[in-house]
């Protein structure tokens, strides 16, 4: 065997790393033109793209996917304090093959129960809800931080330049727009928001065309200068902040702002034709409630979720309020769920029409959920135990996963907490939440804390 001198040895090495380096700076060259370009996964991803339907004021499970007969034999004894048990408000049936069991307020989505996967054994730390929904979205509920669709978006890039990457439309909860901001990551990477032209409180009378436009993100329209002088414009800015570059070397402002800039002129051509639901046939419209006074303002959503994630958004999240039930109970909850109902069944089934459905992730959720007993002709907060699901996205269909005791107060099987929620949503999208870091403050921030376990039970 030939002998290989040390200089020889070090020469090739040296090589080497000349070449790593060349790599790293080509790859940070390749971002900082495009930031937002789609990024490899972790691991193989199960998932491309996420819509969160989030049903802010926290719905009652006991009354909606989490089946408790114990709770309709104990209708109105005692917890052994003062409160007393109130039954679930509507009839559960076991529905599709698989035998789910969820209530009669959701008739639509329950026709689509081989396709879901119920997580009934969430948790969460917080029991008041502008805390609850920034802890759902952004797993803290004490400080800020970027929210999920930020982290996504960050760890995974968008499918489309010309488009955000994350979007939000509808009504948000209680802790505003820090639940969908970008906290100490880039600003590019907070949730651009979607009017869409249209009011989206669950269970009241939405107004609004079926036909959306661009108008319905403020601001996207430059009133004082034609397409070419905007282009000329940020061609000028270009150069006169690529010379402040060279001189500074690193200016994340300088860099998000003329980002920014590039990526609203694209959107002017892009979005028209996005929110232009005027091609959308009148059998899909139907499918959605488009037209109809109770379910067109979040169908009209819904189906805007649909066509965006199709174009290559990764992250969209919808919004529903008016699920804050402390009273009145038996009538505000079906409004509530007659509202988004047959628009999220529309949905389930255009995606898997599509052949979308199966990398698409759909998630249903509140920031907590209801007390088995009454207060005052409703339900009062309960983050101890309650029901999101997921459907798509390469989680079990037609499945049930954990369990709260007899009555619903807790969460006792296989628990499932704020962080394990998180942990299995990033890993159906490829990213290890353990991985996807970023350094602020002098350490590494991840979206899960220091906490977090994927829930494999319920990966198909």
């Amino acid at each position: 065997m030939n002998q290989i001198s040390r200089r020889l040895a070090l020469q090739t090495i040296s090589t080497g790393f000349g070449s790593l380096a060349f790599t790293a700076m080509a790859s940070r060259q390749s971002l900082a033109e495009n930031p937002l370009a789609s990024k490899p996964t972790h691991f193989p991803a199960r998932a491309k793209r996420v819509i969160m339907l989030f049903m802010n004021g926290a719905p009652s499970h006991v009354d909606t996917f989490d089946y408790k007969p114990k709770l309709i034999s104990a209708n109105g004894q005692s917890d052994g304090r003062t409160a007393r048990m109130m039954p679930p408000i509507a009839k559960f049936q076991q529905r599709g093959n698989s035998g789910l069991w969820i209530s009669d307020l959701f008739p639509n989505v329950s026709r689509h129960a081989d396709d879901i996967c119920l997580l009934r054994s969430m948790y969460s730390d917080q029991s008041n809800h502008p805390t609850a929904e920034r802890a759902a979205h952004t797993g803290s509920a004490q400080f800020i931080r970027p929210s999920l669709g930020a982290w996504s978006v960050y760890g995974l890039g968008t499918e489309n330049s010309d488009l955000p990457g994350f979007v939000v439309m509808g009504e948000s909860g209680r802790a505003g727009r820090v639940s969908f901001g970008s906290g100490f990551l880039p600003a590019r990477y907070q949730a651009t928001t979607v009017n869409a032209g249209i009011e989206s409180k669950a269970g009241g009378q939405g107004r609004g065309s079926a036909n959306s436009s661009s108008e319905s993100i403020p601001n996207i329209r430059n009133s004082s200068l034609s397409p070419k002088s905007q282009r000329t414009q940020l061609d000028l800015l270009a150069r006169l902040n690529e010379a402040k570059l060279k001189q500074e070397v690193y200016q994340p402002q300088v860099e998000g702002i003329l980002q920014s800039y590039e990526l609203a002129f694209r959107m002017q051509s892009s979005l028209p034709q996005l929110m232009d639901l005027s091609r959308e046939t009148q059998e899909t419209k139907n499918l959605y409630g488009i037209g109809e006074s109770i379910t067109n303002p979040f169908g009209t959503q819904c189906l805007l979720a649909r066509r965006m994630v199709e174009s290559g958004v990764r992250f969209v999240e919808v919004g529903a309020s008016g699920w804050d039930h402390h009273s009145l109970l038996a009538e505000k909850l079906p409004a509530s769920c007659n509202a988004v109902d047959k628009p999220i069944a529309g949905l389930l089934a255009d995606l898997k029409q599509r052949d979308m459905l199966k990398d698409t992730l759909v998630i249903w959720a509140g920031e907590f959920g209801r007390t088995p007993h009454a207060t005052g002709g409703g339900r009062g907060h309960n983050n101890r135990g309650y029901t999101t699901w997921m459907a798509g996205g390469g989680v079990k269909g037609g499945f049930s996963y954990g369990g709260t005791d007899e009555l619903g107060y807790e969460a006792v099987t296989d628990r499932i907490h704020i962080h394990d929620w998180h942990a299995t949503m990033l890993h159906l999208l490829g990213l290890n939440h353990e991985k996807l870091t970023f350094k602020h403050a002098g350490r590494d921030f991840r979206l899960t804390n220091v906490g977090g376990k994927v829930v494999d039970g319920i990966l198909a």
